[in-house]
């Protein structure tokens, strides 16, 4: 990912040093469970880690030159690595394996700490999204569907949504974790036909993973599922976003991203306040569900492996954990300092609207009173829409209506906001199971 997007911890995770420095653990491990099923003496892989190369900027480069020769990077980190310990214990290195149980190992093992990242990324936008829907609990605001007025609804009603999302986005990233947390040592097509299934057995456990039956590869549906939880944390994200842009148009002024001292909206009109971030956030949620196509891709590979998923792997799994990892981080600051205007969204409601929100309950208080739906519905549909040519309040135009005989509680009680959001409650109760 480019820098521009990336965060130093995550980032960190998928460099060629990191990547290296697993490769070289696995390497040294199955070493170790050689010895340990009495196949190597046992001062052997002592004396391995004694030796083995520090992987650092020079031995990638090392690895990377070599390359250039072999045409195949584990066979390239394998050669330096010998070299770099010399014979004869250098000879036990990579014995009995293929590139995959080294390669596909390590690459679990990275991407499990990844999705801890990734879950403590949404840890965090909970909390906040908790914390502000009980905040607004009670901020009474206009419910819209097709972008249209439709019935009150309080902005904290919105958080306690958002929360819930990123709590199922949480669910899917720890099940896509457990999913990934596996290894394989196995050989060249899954048989252990030159390796103990002990070998394995040593590795993982030191890598907290847990052997899996496999071919040549890892499954890649694992894979899949943990690009599905980036792309689904990515879609909440959007959602989000896309909503604070909406409200911070200029004609509804309901909400506004945080502006910082100094911050210049536009390089031509210094009264713009835009909201870059949440429009950043939906353009690279666009990207994100992208990788999400080419993983699954990956799943169907010929007979028992070949490396077209490999190309893609390199590019895909960082940049979806990379792009989610920054993209919940930016999210949770958005949410953190959305700055929020309750008069506004009760202006937008209740005089903007001229009453029309309560077009229902207006409805069915003409149903309850005797009138004939059909009847009422037009009786309400056409003095709504007077409402909205005439500029005028809808309860007066109603109250001017002879066709309108119920009595006034009626219309107070329809008219009444406290009313239409009276069980937003169930909205915090739902949130009391969320962490």
């Amino acid at each position: 990912m480019i820098p521009r997007y990336s965060t130093p911890e995550m980032a960190a995770l998928f460099s060629d040093q990191a990547r290296m420095e697993l490769w070289l653990e696995v390497e040294l491990l199955a070493v170790e469970g050689w010895a340990a099923v009495g196949v190597i003496d046992p001062a052997v892989p002592v004396e391995l880690r004694r030796r083995a190369p520090k992987v650092d900027g020079a031995f990638v480069a090392a690895v990377e030159e070599r390359e250039r020769v072999t045409d195949h990077d584990v066979a390239a980190f394998v050669d330096v690595v010998q070299a770099a310990i010399g014979a004869p214990e250098g000879s036990w290195i990579h014995y009995g394996l293929t590139s995959s149980d080294v390669v596909d190992t390590a690459l679990c093992a990275t991407l499990t700490r990844a999705a801890d990242l990734l879950v403590q990324g949404v840890d965090a936008l909970v909390a906040v999204l908790k914390a502000r829907a009980a905040e607004h609990i009670g901020t009474v605001m206009t419910g819209r569907t097709h972008g249209m007025a439709a019935e009150p609804t309080t902005f904290g009603a919105k958080l306690a949504l958002w929360c819930l999302a990123a709590d199922r986005d949480r669910t899917r990233l720890e099940r896509a974790r457990q999913a990934l947390s596996v290894g394989k040592l196995s050989g060249a097509v899954g048989t252990y036909s030159n390796i103990d299934p002990a070998v394995e057995a040593h590795v993982c456990a030191a890598l907290g993973l847990t052997p899996v039956p496999a071919t040549q590869v890892v499954a890649r549906d694992r894979h899949a599922e943990l690009l599905y939880a980036c792309a689904s944390l990515g879609t909440t994200i959007e959602t989000i976003a896309t909503e604070v842009r909406h409200l911070a148009r200029t004609e509804v002024g309901e909400v506004e991203e945080r502006f910082g001292s100094g911050q210049k909206g536009s390089s031509a009109m210094p009264h713009k306040r835009n909201p870059i971030l949440s429009e950043r956030l939906c353009g690279l949620a666009r990207l994100l569900r992208g990788y999400l196509g080419a993983g699954l891709e990956d799943v169907a590979l010929w007979h028992e492996r070949d490396i077209s998923h490999s190309s893609v792997e390199r590019v895909a799994l960082p940049d979806a954990c990379g792009l989610a990892y920054y993209m919940v981080r930016r999210c949770t600051g958005l949410v953190e300092g959305l700055v929020v205007h309750p008069e506004r969204m009760r202006s937008n409601l209740l005089d903007a609207s001229h009453g029309v929100v309560f077009s229902q309950p207006v409805l069915l208080g003409l149903v309850a009173a005797g009138v004939g739906r059909d009847v009422a519905y037009r009786i309400v549909q056409r003095d709504a829409r007077l409402a909205w040519e005439q500029g005028r309040p809808l309860r007066r135009i109603l109250d001017e209506d002879p066709e309108v005989t119920v009595d006034h509680a009626v219309l107070d009680a329809a008219f009444d906001v406290g009313r239409s959001v009276r069980h937003v409650h169930r909205f915090l109760d739902a949130l009391a199971s969320v962490p």
